[in-house]
């Protein structure tokens, strides 16, 4: 994971080094700048793949390409034994798409080989290429900086120095000879997997191969473990690829995550770290999460809490972790979900699949790079995305009771002990013991008179609790400008 910034003017250090310092969180590991007379870029590094050859920004064999990338490439190996050798001077995964760049296919055509993660800028003489990977894992901004076109992986990189910032969005390459183009949209065409067995093993053989495609690094890698049913099926496929295997989980001294977490590590003879802590703790980190988040959406500043003490406690021991996040989108696992007709959950799923990229991913993107962690989501592998929205949703939601996540849960029989395989879902603010003291808390700070005049925050936007008020106070002392709000993505429910 890295961060990357830049800007279409030469030799424009004085406008991209603040971008370098800004995001130096996302890349501990090493700073980078370069120019021609066409651009700017510069790099922040968090060193996975090829420690030593990996820096950016990187120049392609043809010395006019240049590339700043962050991201990871699962199948960059296959890649690059594909290309002439005489071209590589690296390791890196990063090579693998200056090779794909350089094979003079048109972008929308080449950058869907990239099985991975992932936002890059590429420049190329006087052109300049900007792509984003299928369902926005990785995040990406783009703004105008005295008239030229500016990128940065974060909004803070921009903010208070670009105007016209808006989201890149996912699934898109955009070239400046041919504009923007869309390479991948999530459009299932047919619900073909009706057969219980047939989905369980399609489940099975793709999540499978999406854990062990994430394991490879050249860096310690773990699992986060929250003793819930989508961490703990990671955790278990990740122990049949990987010993010794470190599993983490977080949580208040009540929290009901805990001894589940504890079971589900031991029963896989996993080395389990334990963090504790109180709602004192999260009321004092606020400030710095919401800087890092770059929200005020009350569910995922709610989420963004443990998660952040969760990275921060995986980050001392390994520098890439796994985590189950997209599965309950994949497989209907919110409780909510239960009061919606076919018709309304199937749109229901793809609308909150398709806004991943600036909820649930941009908080663990956000979270995990505010302590030089890189977190990858093999439930999001577009392999395993593709194949969900094709089981029918009687599988996803099975029975009179519509047992959220059933088919999930059916594959994990033979991987989990029962108890957890059919646990009942647990969003990760209560699972972790945060529960409603948010909620609470921002009660006692904001009056009813108060919450009614304020709870409108521009033309038609309005916040929806004093808990959201809250997290949107302290948003705007970091984030002045109202035109960045519709960059806040808003969850459906809390």
């Amino acid at each position: 994971m890295c961060g990357i910034m830049g800007i279409t003017t030469g030799d424009a250090a004085d406008a991209i080094a603040p971008l370098v310092e800004v995001l130096g969180h996302r890349g501990p590991d090493g700073r980078g700048l370069w120019h021609d007379r066409h651009h700017t870029f510069g790099h922040t590094r968090l060193a996975i793949i090829d420690l030593n050859g990996g820096a950016q920004p990187m120049s392609g064999v043809r010395e006019r390409m240049h590339i700043t990338y962050n991201g990871e490439i699962y199948n960059y190996r296959h890649l690059r034994a594909a290309m002439d050798d005489a071209s590589l001077r690296t390791q890196s995964d990063t090579e693998a798409i200056l090779g794909l760049a350089q094979s003079g296919e048109p972008p929308e055509r080449w950058v869907p080989k990239l099985d991975g993660m992932f936002a890059f800028a590429l420049a190329d003489g006087a052109d300049l290429m900007l792509a984003r990977d299928p369902l926005g894992i990785k995040p990406l901004y783009v703004g105008e900086i005295r008239g030229a076109t500016a990128f940065a992986s974060e909004i803070k990189a921009l903010s208070g120095r670009a105007e016209n910032i808006t989201e890149f969005p996912p699934g898109h390459v955009f070239h400046t000879r041919t504009g923007l183009k869309r390479y991948y949209h999530l459009q299932p065409t047919r619900t073909d997997v009706g057969a219980a067995g047939e989905a369980r093993d399609g489940v099975r053989a793709r999540l499978e191969d999406a854990v062990r495609k994430r394991l490879i690094a050249d860096v310690p890698v773990g699992v986060f473990l929250s003793g819930g049913l989508d961490s703990s099926v990671i955790a278990a496929l990740a122990r049949r690829h990987k010993h010794p295997l470190d599993t983490f989980a977080v949580g208040t001294e009540d929290s009901e995550d805990g001894p589940p977490a504890r079971q589900v590590s031991e029963f896989l003879g996993a080395r389990h770290h334990e963090r504790r802590f109180d709602i004192r703790e999260a009321i004092a980190a606020l400030p710095e999460i919401i800087y890092y988040l770059e929200s005020f959406d009350c569910a995922l500043v709610r989420s963004a809490i443990p998660n952040f003490f969760l990275c921060k406690l995986a980050g001392e021991h390994v520098k890439v972790a796994l985590s189950g996040e997209g599965a309950d989108e994949l497989f209907a696992g919110y409780e909510y979900l239960k009061g919606l007709d076919t018709e309304a959950l199937d749109a229901e799923l793809l609308d909150i699949t398709r806004a991943l990229h600036n909820t649930n991913l941009q908080r663990c993107d956000r979270m995990s790079m505010a302590h030089g962690l890189e977190v990858r989501v093999p439930f999001l592998d577009v392999r395993m995305v593709d194949y969900a929205f094709r089981i029918r949703l009687a599988l996803k939601q099975h029975g009179p009771e519509r047992s959220e996540k059933w088919i999930l849960r059916l594959m994990a029989a033979d991987l989990l002990p029962p108890n957890i395989a059919w646990r009942t879902k647990s969003k990760f603010a209560a699972g972790s013991g945060l529960g409603e003291k948010l909620a609470e808390f921002a009660e006692r700070q904001i009056g009813d008179g108060e919450y009614e005049r304020q709870r409108e925050i521009a033309d038609g936007v309005f916040v929806r609790s004093k808990e959201e008020l809250f997290y949107y106070r302290a948003f705007k002392q970091m984030y002045p400008q109202d035109e960045l709000l519709p960059l806040v993505g808003r969850s459906r429910s809390v």
